[in-house]
């Protein structure tokens, strides 16, 4: 048996994910820590195999926590488990040590499957995550000149009326492409989209 501790802060995930563990025939829950304060307690004594590691944790980010346990406990497997569906995070989880990437809405197989992989010494990443970076990899045109135009213009603060305007273009079409750099940039609001679109350095 795999055994398995997560370090998440979201009861319904841990939950979850134990029933999804327990009930999966070949891993086992053995434990979770909510803080990353916690878990390094917790992981002086633990007998886990595989460390689920959220990245989104309340008094550290989970890959500066990540650099921590693979430092101290080069032996325990960590996969990261998060929403983030981010490439600059999934390198820098996989820098800090992890050997492997999964989001938290993934199928339960795939979430079995990325923990028997790095249990056994592999890497692995989920489909979706493998999508993302095979379309940067492959795309350098990942935004359009338009879109980059239309973003700087929004870090800089501009309204949507003042956008079109400048760029002598209508308002719905400014509308489309905010959704749309939203969409492509699988941010949730215009704050996060900056701060992705300045991540790839695309602004």
């Amino acid at each position: 048996m795999i055994k398995v501790f997560i370090i998440e802060d979201h009861p319904i995930v841990i939950d979850g994910i134990k029933t999804l563990v327990n009930d999966s025939g070949i891993a086992e829950f053995i434990g979770f820590a909510k803080t990353a304060a916690e878990s390094l307690k917790l992981l002086t004594s633990t007998s886990a195999d595989v460390i689920l590691l959220d990245i989104n944790l309340p008094d550290m980010s989970g890959i500066e926590l990540c650099k921590i346990i693979h430092s101290k406990y080069p032996q325990l497997k960590i996969l990261a488990l998060t929403t983030f569906l981010q490439r600059d995070f999934v390198d820098k989880m996989l820098e800090n040590g992890a050997m492997g990437y999964v989001l938290k809405n993934a199928p339960g197989e795939e979430i079995i499957d990325g923990i028997c992989t790095v249990a056994e010494g592999g890497k692995f990443i989920c489909e979706a995550v493998n999508l993302l970076i095979k379309k940067q990899d492959n795309d350098t045109m990942f935004l359009s000149r338009r879109e980059i135009q239309i973003l700087s213009l929004i870090a800089a603060g501009d309204t949507t009326k003042e956008i079109a305007d400048k760029l002598f273009i209508s308002v719905f079409t400014v509308e489309t492409h905010r959704k749309n750099l939203l969409t492509k940039l699988n941010a949730r609001n215009m704050v996060s989209l900056i701060k992705i679109a300045m991540d790839y350095k695309y602004i």
